[in-house]
């Protein structure tokens, strides 16, 4: 064998290691932006519970602020009538006596 045939062969040599390592690299780095631990698929379910995760909270913002007005009428200096009358029918479930009562089991 020639020197120059050698130093060919170990050029093309180097050159397909040197390819099939970029290969397998590209492989690699492609896989895992894809499905990876933080790839594209995980981001994707990630923003859609980002949005239920939103609509809750604005949804218990909502019915923290209606609980607080609440609160602010019940306020022991001077209650609203209604107000007291109000709250205990919705969330106590009293009735006053002239009240219909009609139980569905």
């Amino acid at each position: 064998m020639s020197y120059r045939h050698r130093r060919k062969f170990r050029t093309l040599g180097w050159q397909l290691f040197a390819l099939s390592v970029s290969l397998g690299l590209s492989g690699y780095f492609v896989f895992h932006t894809i499905a990876g631990r933080y790839g594209l698929e995980v981001r994707e379910k990630l923003q859609t519970r980002v949005s239920i995760l939103e609509f809750e909270a604005s949804s218990l913002a909502k019915v923290k602020a209606q609980l607080k007005n609440e609160i602010a009428l019940l306020s022991p200096d001077k209650p609203d009538p209604d107000m007291v009358a109000e709250i205990a029918r919705d969330h106590l479930g009293f009735v006053l006596p002239g009240d219909r009562v009609i139980q569905v089991h």
